[in-house]
């Protein structure tokens, strides 16, 4: 993407005024995407998103400045703005700086490139989507349908000598079904996606996809209202998962262990979950949606075990981060793209599979709610608290699964949440989405097998 010889002069300016660490990041993302509006394509397009991002460390703190120009000139001029800027004053730079070549397997073979997948076969199986939602049922108004597939190729380089190349190829169906009446709507959805090319959709079933998103739009169209209180919460396996992620995961994450802006900063050993919860973020799963071969400062990544039998054993640690906390990068750096400096994030982030069976857990609650589909919600880091809407619940009363309810959210504290789990099933499973924090959007899978929480403010509407 760029010759050694240019990447050796980048690095040595941007060094120049002293920086104790500079880094040179090289992306070439090519984009391939389709959306439809009952089943009709409404957008096609292809782009090509390339340019280069320079980081300075300065202390505890850095300097990152990025372009899409990747001429000799400008590279160089940029360099010496972030230098500049970084003011430390020491150069550090081997005089003669030897880039080795980081070699690795990767662990995502693919097929077909989705960046030149055919846009019509993609239609195909969305269009099947659609009509399998509008079969399902007459008050179905709109389906929405969506292909993204992306190769993005790096380039990573840096002052201590790495010299890292990757490929990292995705694909991604969305799908959304909206059921109406004259005072309501209620919209189901999924997006199932993987570190794969397009072959991905051939492992999918686009009817079921389309039924699925229909029967859930329906269902919840014709519940009652949600009860508030404080009850117990069972939350189903999958995207469940996303409680954990929002409001624990990021917690554990060295962009606020670091500062002292998370709730779990100092309990590092300490007990923090109930014995029922091991919770893994493992960005080495083939194939898995938030994997990688590398992160995006060129570590390998790694299968993390931040909590083990409720006690906390790690932390998500970028370069930057580890330096602030005496710690090593644990291969959790992320960003969106080359117009973000890179931070630590989470990849494939669950509570591992317990013991107890999904139906024994059902028949052991009398009275409580299930959360068989979650949404999206707000988490305060520092805290923990967070406010999530289920998209799809029931009741449960005598331990039996009964009637559905609509506009539930969920309302706590992370780390209360860890404490009160006292069920875990032995059904895990993932799912895919997209996480946003200081360094952009990135892909995770969360998950979880069905856990219960023993109590929980459930905020209702009757």
């Amino acid at each position: 993407m760029l010759d050694k010889e240019l990447v050796y002069d980048v690095l040595t300016v941007a060094s120049q005024n002293g920086g104790p660490f500079a880094e040179i990041f090289v992306e070439n993302n090519e984009k391939n995407s389709l959306s439809m509006i009952n089943g009709a394509v409404e957008k096609a397009l292809w782009g090509v998103d390339y340019g280069c991002g320079i980081r300075v460390f300065s202390g505890y703190g850095a300097v990152y400045a990025y372009t899409n120009d990747t001429s000799r000139d400008n590279l160089l001029k940029v360099a010496r703005e972030a230098s500049q800027a970084a003011q430390s004053g020491k150069k550090v730079l081997p005089s003669h700086l030897d880039l080795q070549k980081s070699v690795f397997e990767s662990i995502h073979p693919v097929r077909i490139s989705p960046a030149s997948a055919s846009k019509m076969i993609a239609a195909e199986k969305l269009r099947m989507a659609s009509e399998a939602a509008f079969a399902y049922s007459a008050r179905i108004s709109q389906t929405a349908g969506s292909f993204l597939g992306y190769v993005q190729d790096v380039l990573i380089a840096n002052s201590d000598g790495l010299w890292a190349e990757d490929r990292r190829t995705r694909s991604r169906v969305l799908v959304e079904a909206v059921a109406s009446s004259p005072n309501e709507k209620q919209v189901g959805y999924m997006g199932p996606g993987a570190h794969m090319g397009f072959e991905f959709l051939d492992t999918l079933d686009f009817k079921e996809i389309g039924f699925e998103c229909a029967r859930i739009a329906i269902t919840m169209l014709d519940a009652e209202l949600c009860p508030s209180g404080r009850m117990p919460v069972i939350i189903d396996n999958g995207f469940g998962g996303v409680i954990f992620h929002e409001a624990c995961g990021h917690s554990l994450e060295a962009t606020s262990v670091a500062i002292k802006n998370s709730v779990f900063s100092d309990s590092l050993g300490k007990k923090i979950a109930s014995d029922k919860v091991t919770a893994i973020d493992d960005g080495t799963m083939p194939g898995e949606w938030g994997s990688l071969n590398i992160d995006d400062e060129g570590t390998k990544t790694q299968r993390s075990v931040l909590i083990e039998d409720g006690v906390l054993k790690s932390f998500l640690i970028d370069k930057l981060n580890g330096l602030r906390m005496g710690m090593a990068s644990t291969g959790s750096s992320r960003r969106e793209s080359y117009k973000f400096a890179p931070t630590s994030r989470m990849t494939n982030t669950y509570i591992a599979a317990g013991s107890d069976r999904p139906e024994d857990i059902i028949a052991e609650t009398e009275y409580g709610l299930y959360a068989k589909k979650m949404g999206g919600g707000s988490v305060q880091p520092a805290t923990g608290e967070f406010n999530f809407a289920v998209t799809e619940g029931y009741m449960i009363r005598n331990g039996k699964i009964t009637e559905p309810v609509r506009g539930a959210t969920l309302i706590g504290k992370g780390s209360e949440v860890l404490l009160n789990i006292d069920r875990v099933a032995d059904n895990l499973l993932l799912a895919q989405g997209m996480c946003g924090s200081l360094s952009g959007l990135v892909p995770t899978n969360v998950g979880q097998p069905m856990i219960r929480v023993k109590e929980l403010t459930v905020g209702g509407r009757r």
